[in-house]
């Protein structure tokens, strides 16, 4: 597995800010986000959700950030042919 790369930039007793970078077809690997999060993308692009739902595709743009709720379970892969990247500021 082609594996997305994180860097914690920042962490404290509130939150922590992790630098997400993914070559082309990387991934996280199947995971559940223990705190609510936002992420604010680096990148414009496409990135592919697995859930337990199903898979879908989600397309995001620089600059425009998302929040979700502790307990999202995913495994998140880039579907682009250019490293993808986006911070995410967990909330302790």
């Amino acid at each position: 597995m082609n594996t997305a790369v994180p860097t914690v930039q920042l962490e404290n007793e509130r939150v922590i800010v992790t630098e997400w970078r993914f070559p082309p077809g990387a991934e996280t690997g199947h995971h559940v986000h223990g705190h609510d999060y936002v992420v604010i993308p680096l990148t414009s692009g496409t990135l592919r959700l697995e859930e337990t739902g199903g898979t879908r595709d989600a397309s995001l743009t620089a600059g425009l950030s998302y929040a979700r709720p502790a307990g999202i379970s995913h495994n998140v892969i880039n579907v682009n042919a250019y490293e993808f990247r986006f911070i995410e500021v967990e909330l302790k």
